[in-house]
């Protein structure tokens, strides 16, 4: 393995302190270093549909449509059907369209009154990407067999499409937005196709749609603030997440067998008025442009994790493991190289590089992994950070055993949010985190019918749910590495400033 050269895009704008009662301290802001800028996505293939065999059991075609920030009810109208038996052939159509006068954000074109169910969905960096509403198919899956089923399925579906594409970028043609659970058990995961979806690259704008549906763009109204928010404990409140981690760093002291675990907990924020899916990702997309800003099925988030990007052949990922967030009396230097020259850190971040590049090297040709980290910097943490870069076997890629969600489930969990070794660590979770994580810290993005696209973990986020007249709530998730020398107060304290992207997102903060 030999080390990558990079751009330093690994800065972000900050804003002073807010919230005293939290992690005190923002990093200054410093302007971004010169140098290529990274795209969201490199160039990709020009889209044709695959054909393979598989038993698309869980599919739901078309769907209610409901107030935004609301999970769909028992009353919302979804109609499971077998694809074997779904005769209608869907038409793709992909155009592209002028740009509003002035600059908007894809996210000002998201109609109002659009929920989980049938969006917003979302996949957005640096102002370009993919967003989209309405549910064309549904795809659903579970347990360890999710990925490949999630994989067959979308694969004979997109080869029932008749695509006419005439922009043929990133995120054109037909595309599924997923949100893959992190755990085996029990696993439920989504593939969404929407009805619409607007994109945006390189200074082209494009709609997709399937079916007939009004192609043109107008503004939408900002996005109402929530009201008044109220913060309380969640199934795994702080205290118990504390004693959890002094027991991992016990158990791993006593076992050399155990390396590294990964603990996360939950806080729940409740509303007084609907919680708009399109205010949260707004906020969030204003303050970390750097991020992946995301949402699909209700989870919305901000992740600084690139899990995995495929092009064709090529394969890269941004493997985030250690860090450090401010503190009174150092500068931003001094907190770079501490964090830099941090065994504890350095270590998180060795078992992270070497898993996910374990994942990745039976199906590449060539592999590319730093050979040591640099520093991402947002608003309110530091990170170690590694690009890495692959080259598939043209062999493996051309059978359809390299799809994007193939190689994502060869890659999840990464030691960034399981452990190392992973089995110890993930029954080491099962035993002392005592909460369901759900899609948290899982794979989320998107996927096109050649089997390319963008899959971060999914970090910094919340799952929103709606019921009429209780306004909305939102559970949000924060976890931590911990290692034999860990301290359960330090660790308590890092969760808490990863909270601080959401629960500010929440509270309209600038």
């Amino acid at each position: 393995m030999r080390s990558a050269t990079r751009s330093d895009e690994m800065i972000e704008n900050a804003v002073p302190n807010r919230s005293p009662a939290r992690p005190s301290g923002r990093f200054p802001e410093a302007p971004r270093t010169a140098g290529p800028e990274v795209p969201c996505a490199p160039r990709f293939a020009s889209r044709r549909t695959v054909r393979v065999s598989g038993d698309p059991r869980h599919v739901r075609c078309g769907g209610g449509h409901a107030r935004d920030g609301c999970h769909p009810t028992e009353s919302q109208d979804t109609y499971p059907r077998n694809v074997e038996h779904f005769q209608q052939n869907l038409t793709v159509r992909t155009r592209r369209v002028p740009s509003p006068e002035g600059h908007y954000d894809l996210l000002d074109l998201l109609p109002e009154g659009i929920s989980p169910d049938s969006g917003p969905l979302c996949w957005m960096r640096h102002g370009e990407g993919v967003v989209g509403w309405g549910e064309a198919l549904r795809i659903e899956t579970a347990r360890s067999e999710r990925f490949v089923a999630a994989d067959e399925r979308w694969q004979r579906l997109a080869a029932r499409m008749e695509v006419d594409d005439e922009v043929q970028l990133p995120g054109t043609g037909p595309v599924a937005f997923a949100s893959i659970a992190f755990g085996d058990d029990p696993g439920s995961s989504v593939l969404i196709v929407p009805e619409v979806v607007i994109g945006q690259r390189g200074g082209v704008r494009w709609v997709t749609t399937i079916g007939e549906h009004d192609r043109r763009l107008s503004r939408a109204a900002p996005a109402r603030a929530p009201g008044t928010i109220r913060y309380s404990d969640g199934e795994f409140p702080t205290t118990r997440y504390r004693q959890a981690v002094a027991e991992a760093v016990r158990r791993m002291r006593g076992s050399p067998e155990l390396s590294k675990v990964v603990l996360a907990h939950d806080l729940l924020a409740t509303t007084s008025e609907p919680l708009s899916s399109r205010y949260l990702l707004g906020n969030l997309g204003r303050r970390y442009p750097g991020c992946w800003t995301f949402a699909v099925d209700g989870l919305v988030g901000a992740t600084p994790e690139l899990l995995l990007q495929r092009n064709g052949n090529e394969v890269s990922s941004r493997v985030l493991a250690g860090t450090a967030w401010p503190h009174e009396g150092r500068t931003q230097q001094q907190l770079m190289s501490e964090l830099l020259g941090s065994a504890k850190n350095r270590g998180e971040h060795t078992y992270a590089v070497r898993s996910l590049a374990n994942g990745l090297e039976p199906f590449c040709k060539e592999l590319d992994v730093p050979t040591s980290p640099e520093v991402l910097r947002l608003r309110n943490v530091m990170h170690l950070a590694s690009d890495v870069s692959g080259r598939l076997d043209p062999m493996l890629a051309q059978n359809g055993h390299a799809g994007l969600l193939r190689l994502v489930q060869s890659v999840h969990p990464t030691a960034a949010v399981g452990g190392t070794p992973t089995t110890g660590a993930l029954e080491l979770i099962d035993e002392l985190e005592e909460m369901n994580r759900e899609r948290y810290a899982g794979p989320v993005g998107w996927v096109d019918a050649d089997g390319n696209g963008e899959f971060g973990i999914a970090l910094r986020c919340a799952r929103l749910t709606w019921r009429s007249g209780e306004g909305s709530r939102a559970r949000l998730f924060a976890g931590c590495g911990v290692v034999p020398d860990s301290d359960p107060d330090t660790e308590v304290t890092e969760a808490e400033a990863k909270l601080l992207p959401v629960r500010e997102a929440l509270e309209g903060v600038r």
